[in-house]
């Protein structure tokens, strides 16, 4: 195809400003080859058309006429997408171009199944001709954040994952070598013993942006994914670690795995920015939009010559995907300086563009595109991809994510080492501010006194793990989303995986607390004691990670979680005597839901029961006793209906019911956000009128007849010689 220089050596051009239509006209006189126009929309036809046996074996992905809309409260809906048209084809790589807030992670989580619930669609996506769901392993979505496991290594993180992903009909040596393949194709082998996170002081600084993007592309191609979705893989990285990274990515779609079949690579679809010269000029296609609108869609070699020909030439030696982005950014509302001197604002070129594209051979040849792929799709290939790839089965995948979490916790200091150090420190001083307590009557406040601290401020110090259970739950949900494993295997590995610290937290500074100031005598006031310091740091744990899933961010979460500590708290019957709470809100409902009651009436219970205090105090030998159960009932007010262990075992129905409401939620977060196109599509289907879109005048003027566009063919193709 003549290229951009050629075709101004051959053709004198002039472009005039009309002061009456803002729109740019390119006129072409006294041409030394009359065909120059007809070989230009001849070559862009053969470049639309070229390959299209050779790479329609894969997994192709076509969206027509799609639309996207969000609620936006009461201020009604907003229109993100408008009417985009475009394919994906294996062995390429497209890009999604355009300035921040055009439409492109919109398009990308609708083309992958994974808009969010207040999103409305019209359209049809198609999956090789059909609306059909992307079966398990046959797509993969790398996200925009790196959310790993810091404390793993390369090798550890994705073995993990092979494990998780891959089927349990492979070995676990087949498995161990497919993790190995993987970090080598990435380049990533140097690196494969180094932790994600690096080292705590030990002068580790962990992996870079790069190698952190690279491993988790790593752990979404295990599968060997025919569809490749990535999400501005080239975010917060130099332009070397850019390169580098998209130059992986480029190799990916082009190599052809056995599991994908027919000779052809894999379809890769990247959302990005703004790319430098070497990493637009490995795209095969490129989509660019602004406002939601298909500016350029086709080869992007050709994108230069569409640009030129509309009056937006790139200047010499300049990026042109910096070019591209500079003409069509209206955010600040630049202007374009052009060929002769004159200028043109950025809503002015995105007008001409946009009207251009719209009646240009660019977007015939696109509709013209996705018609013939869904006429080539072939049953055969239908069935192929309707068959879901198998994983780790339940068992396999709580055992391996029991694993994983433990060893995570282990080796985060801050997760229970922390913890458990300031612990002893407290327990410490609790334990030598009261060493030996004694028996007298004003033991009696001291021993209560203990017994609420341990039970309310100790486990209300279990919210400081909450920034590692927010982290927890950003890699649940990257790795859910692309289903590598369920959210019950999830709920079932996080109980069993921190079981085990909770009660080595509660063991060791239960002991110090316990006998320094020489609580209740007997083995077992002493195991009932630890067992109800342990399931109360698990039902505070439980409590925080359902804040957690609900609520993200740090600080918010940690002020609700302590909020709702401290409500519990108070309507626990110590402060206040359950007698004396006032019965609106405080009785009913928080004095029965707090777990604060019953941890302070079965601590009070183990504690006084069985013993005898002076009747007052400084009382001697001879003055009358009080016994335990009086102390309970008169001065405590402890419903002595039942026993300690019952108390105990509403605490544990708690922390069960606790663990079902976090099930629930993150289940119906999944349902929400599930990466499914048949459900997109099937709320699509069952629409009985379309999305109603509020079009911009100059989206109106576009579609009209009379609208100039130099690449029009009525306009510009000349008859050959």
């Amino acid at each position: 195809m003549a290229s951009l220089l050629t075709l101004m050596n051959q053709a004198s051009t002039r472009f005039r400003l009309n002061s009456r239509e803002p729109s740019l006209r390119l006129e072409i006189e006294s041409p030394r080859e009359p065909d120059i126009a007809h070989s230009v929309t001849r070559s862009v036809e053969d470049d639309f058309l070229d390959g299209n046996d050779t790479k329609s074996a894969g997994m192709c992905i076509t969206w027509e006429d799609l639309s996207v809309t969000v609620s936006n409260g009461r201020k009604g809906s907003k229109a993100i997408l408008r009417g985009l048209t475009g394919y994906a084809r294996p062995g390429e790589l497209l890009a999604i171009m355009g300035p921040s807030g055009c439409g492109k992670s919109t398009l990308l989580d609708a083309l992958a199944g994974r808009l969010g619930s207040n999103a409305r669609t019209a359209g049809n996506i198609l999956i090789n001709g059909q609306k059909q769901a992307l079966a398990y392993g046959t797509s993969a979505y790398v996200t925009q954040d790196d959310t790993l496991i810091a404390t793993l290594t390369v090798r550890e993180a994705v073995h993990y994952s092979a494990k998780l992903q891959l089927s349990s009909a492979m070995s676990a040596e087949e498995k161990r070598e497919r993790a190995d393949a993987t970090i080598r194709e990435m380049g990533l082998q140097d690196a494969a013993d180094t932790r994600i996170g690096g080292t705590l002081g030990a002068g580790s600084k962990g992996l870079s942006g790069g190698q952190k993007r690279r491993v988790s592309i790593c752990m979404e191609m295990l599968t060997h994914p025919k569809l490749l979705f990535l999400d501005e893989p080239t975010s917060g990285l130099d332009s070397a670690a850019s390169y580098y990274v998209m130059n992986r990515i480029a190799r990916l779609s082009k190599r052809v795995e056995s599991e994908i079949g027919g000779g052809v690579g894999r379809t890769v679809v990247v959302c990005i920015h703004q790319p430098s010269s070497e990493v637009f000029q490995l795209f095969d296609t490129l989509c660019l939009l602004c406002s939601g609108r298909t500016v350029f869609f086709g080869p992007t070699r050709e994108a230069n010559q569409f640009f030129a020909l509309n009056g937006f030439p790139c200047p010499t030696l300049q990026n042109p995907s910096d070019h591209f982005l500079k003409t069509i950014n209206k955010d600040f509302d630049m202007d374009i300086e052009q060929g002769l001197g004159s200028r043109v604002s950025a809503e002015e070129a995105i007008d001409t563009l946009t009207k251009s594209y719209q009646t240009s051979i660019y977007c015939r040849q696109v509709r013209r595109r996705v018609s013939q792929l869904h006429e080539q799709e072939t049953d055969t290939r239908h069935g192929m991809l309707r068959t879901e790839r198998s994983h780790a089965g339940f068992f396999a995948q709580c055992s391996i994510l029991t694993r994983r979490s433990s060893l995570n916790m282990y080796r985060d200091v801050g997760y229970y080492w922390m913890r458990l150090a300031i612990y002893i420190a407290l327990t410490m001083g609790i334990g030598f501010l009261y060493h030996d307590i004694g028996s007298t009557y004003g033991s009696i406040q001291a021993r209560g006194t203990l017994l609420m601290y341990m039970s309310t401020f100790l486990t209300f110090m279990s919210i400081g793990g909450f920034p590692s259970f927010v982290e927890d739950m950003k890699v649940f949900g990257r790795e859910r989303l692309n289903g590598h494993y369920g959210a019950t295997a999830f709920a079932v590995s996080n109980t069993l995986s921190s079981a085990p610290y909770l009660l080595m937290i509660s063991l060791i500074p239960g002991v110090v607390s316990y006998y320094l100031p020489g609580l209740h005598s007997g083995i077992d006031h002493f195991v009932y004691y630890m067992l109800m310091l342990f399931v109360c740091m698990m039902l505070v744990e439980s409590l925080m990670m359902i804040v957690a899933s609900i609520i993200p961010n740090y600080l918010v979460g940690i002020i609700i979680g302590s909020g709702i500590q401290g409500l519990m708290m108070l309507a626990g019957g110590f402060f206040r005597l359950p007698g004396d709470l006032p019965k609106p809100l405080w009785k009913y409902p928080l004095y029965y839901i707090a777990f604060h009651r019953y941890a302070f009436q079965g601590l009070f219970k183990n504690e006084f029961q069985g013993l005898e205090f002076p009747s007052q105090s400084g009382g001697g030998g001879n003055s009358s006793k009080i016994s335990g159960e009086e102390i309970l009932r008169d001065i405590w007010e402890v419903e002595l209906g039942h026993s300690k262990w019952v108390d105990i075992g509403i605490l544990l129905a708690m922390v069960v019911a606790y663990r079902l409401i976090f099930l629930g939620i993150i289940k119906t977060n999944e349902a929400v956000r599930q990466p499914s196109v048949a459900i997109l599509m099937a709320a699509v289907s069952r629409r009985k009128q379309a999305v109603q879109i509020m079009e911009s005048p100059t989206e109106t003027a576009a579609r009209r007849p009379e609208a100039s566009n130099p690449m029009e063919e009525k306009t510009v193709a000349l008859p050959a010689t």
